[in-house]
């Protein structure tokens, strides 16, 4: 477990062995949830949404035009 301080500008620095783990750099985005119970939790956004295209994909499946996808034509 690592330890991070909150300074008056509400700023806190992430700890060096974190950041590289997970291949932060600056200007890393990272988002903040909160919790009911107090609990803090941070996510690196590391992927954008084109990132992702192909992920569904299946071999041997041909695949789906955006005209196909829209329930309403």
């Amino acid at each position: 477990m690592s330890e991070t301080t909150l300074t008056s500008k509400g700023q806190m620095t992430l700890p060096k062995e974190i950041r590289d783990q997970l291949g932060l750099e600056a200007g890393a985005r990272i988002n903040v949830t909160l919790l009911t119970d107090g609990t803090i939790i941070l996510r690196a956004k590391t992927r954008r949404l084109a990132d992702l295209a192909g992920m569904l994909a299946k071999p041997g499946r041909a695949a789906v035009p955006v005209e196909r996808m829209t329930p309403w034509k």
